[in-house]
This record gives structure tokens, sequence and C-alpha cells, in this order.
């Protein structure tokens, strides 16, 4: 069974000049994230533009990140579409991935019965560990600590959470509440920001933007974490944290996606409805970049 602890980068997509996705930069970016110490990689996130991705895309990035990577893969196969999020979970249960991620259904707004009956039949429908991801800045809607909890307790393959509701209050009762019921239940991070803050709360790491081009750092601060190390970890959150800063700049992966390029990493452009980073922004993220030696 996979332990979720440490650092997973949401790997970027990158795409040819043609927009076709870039096999061989997509390896490459494996390579480099791996060489950063990550503990996995989750491709087909929203940082991988799973969104504007076409089925056939999908699989195809979930195939090639499993058959290179040589730690640990979670495979982003959420949809709004219950069907689609089977077909695609099962797709990379059969690849090889170690777990799923899936997002809470979006533009639906479905209700707590909705919910807990899409992740049921998720859950039966292929044996690998599913992990939650909620992100209500994305989807308009936020799955409560109890709802969370209680979907973990009826599906028995449901192992975790991603957070990224900025919610801390919420962040700690779902921990508080999994504990109480005796669940194997982890959370990590899903904002770079509040890492920290959720590992202090019991968290064990986080699925990460900025761990795409700075992943040594990032894992190095997730381990000294887990490793009560607290003064080394805050002391590389301040260093990191104007590069957090810079990753949202403008909507997410567009400012990272160009440090990428800049970088000299496989990257290419965002798809639409998207647009390139600003000239304003650029010079920003640029300085971040270069004052971290990461230019």
């Amino acid at each position: 069974m996979l332990k979720i602890e440490g650092v997973y980068p949401a790997l970027i997509t990158p795409f040819t000049k043609d927009d076709e996705v870039d096999a061989a930069g997509l390896k490459r970016m494996v390579e480099y994230v791996e060489e950063g110490g990550v503990a996995g990689i989750v491709p087909c996130g929203t940082t991988g533009e799973s969104a504007t991705l076409s089925h056939e895309e999908h699989k195809r990035v979930i195939d090639i990140v499993v058959a290179n990577a040589k730690v640990p893969v979670i495979a982003g196969t959420g949809s709004n579409n219950t069907k689609e999020a089977i077909d695609l979970t099962r797709h990379a249960a059969d690849a090889g991935a170690e777990a799923c991620l899936l997002i809470t259904p979006y533009y639906n707004k479905p209700n707590v019965q909705g919910l807990k009956e899409h992740f049921r039949q998720i859950g039966d429908s292929a044996d690998i560990p599913l992990i939650l991801y909620n992100i209500p800045s994305r989807t308009g809607l936020n799955m409560s600590a109890e709802t969370i909890v209680e979907i973990a307790a009826e599906v028995e393959t449901v192992k975790g959470v991603k957070e990224a509701s900025g919610n801390l209050k919420q962040v700690g009762a779902i921990i508080k509440l999994a504990k109480e019921r005796g669940l194997d239940f982890t959370v990590v991070a899903g904002d770079d920001f509040l890492t920290l803050p959720i590992m202090s709360l019991g968290g064990k790491g986080v699925i990460s933007v900025a761990a795409n081009i700075a992943p040594q750092p990032m894992s190095e601060m997730v381990d000294a974490m887990l490793k009560g190390d607290i003064e080394k970890a805050r002391e590389l959150n301040l260093r990191l944290f104007p590069l957090f800063e810079a990753m949202f700049l403008e909507t997410n992966p567009i400012p990272v996606k160009r440090a990428a390029e800049l970088m000299g990493l496989p990257a290419g452009h965002v798809r639409l409805p998207l647009g390139g980073l600003s000239e304003e922004n650029e010079q920003k993220l640029r300085k971040v970049l270069e004052a971290l030696g990461l230019m």
C-alpha cells in the first residue's frame, strides 16, 4: 500500500509547437523532479491541464509517466462525469499507477448523497487507492470535513485527501474526525503556501506546483518537517515563499510553465482558453528565479 508522504509534483504537461503532448519533454520532466528527490509524481491534475486534454491524451500522459517514473505515480483521474472518472481510474490502475487523485465534481454542484455515490462507484470500479481532491476555488463546491470523512469511512479504497480549501480549521477537523473513527487516512496540502501549517496539524506532505521547478528545496523542506526539524523547514519555507507567490501571479499553470521554459525545461505553451504570461509578470517571475539560482 502506498504511503502518502512527502512532495508530489503536480506535473506540468509539455506540449509541442504543433499542440501535441510532448512525450520526450514529459519524460525529461519526470527525470528532473526525480533528481530533486520527490516522493512521487501526480500527472493529469490541474497543473497538468487535464481540463484541456482529450481522453486519449489523458491516458497517454499517464502511460508515459508510469512507464518512466521510478517513484510512485498518483494519476489524476477525476471528472464531473462519474462514468468518465471510472474509465480514467480503471485505465490508471491497469497502467500501473499507485493511486488516483479525484477532484470534487465541478459545475454540477452535487449534493452529499451524489458525492458519496460518485466516489463509491469509482471505488467499486477499480482496486486502487483513491485520494480525494478538495479545491472549492476551482469546483465551486467545498466538501466539508464531515463529508470527506464519511466518504472515507464508506469507501474502503479512499485513503486520503488533497486539501486546497485554504481553511485550516477544516483541515484540523478532517484529521481529528478521521482519527476518532480509526481510519487509515492521510491529509496532504494542495497549496504550497499552506504546506507547513497543514503539516503542523498532522498533514504528511504536499501535491505541489512549485516542485515542478524547485523539487530539491521543496523536498528538503517537507522532509525536515517530517523529521521534526521545524527550524530548517521554516528557513526553507521563507526562502521559497517568493516562488510560491510567483507561481500564482496568474492562473496556474501559466506561471509554472513559463518558469520551466525560462529554466530550459520542456513545457511549451498553455492551451486555450489560458493565455501566455504577461510581460510585466514575466519580469517578476525572472527576478524570483534568478534570486533562487534557478535560471
